[in-house]
């Protein structure tokens, strides 16, 4: 299955989403460890791999 961006469970983009269900995670894990990551390392660089996911990433059919 590819990486995609999730339609049913997302809070801005679908990225965080799509990535937990690629990774068999509960989406709220893995938003949590993004947020983490944005805080100890920096605003900029983990906000733009945030947009770039979500310029990239295709989003999944409807109900997938």
């Amino acid at each position: 299955m590819a990486l995609m961006r999730t339609v049913d469970n997302k809070f801005l983009g679908g990225v965080c989403g799509g990535m937990a269900k690629e990774w068999n995670m509960d989406p709220t894990l893995v938003r949590l460890i993004f947020v983490l990551l944005v805080l100890l390392t920096g605003f900029i660089p983990f906000f733009l791999v945030y947009i770039i996911l979500w310029v990239i990433m295709p989003e999944a059919p409807q109900g997938d």
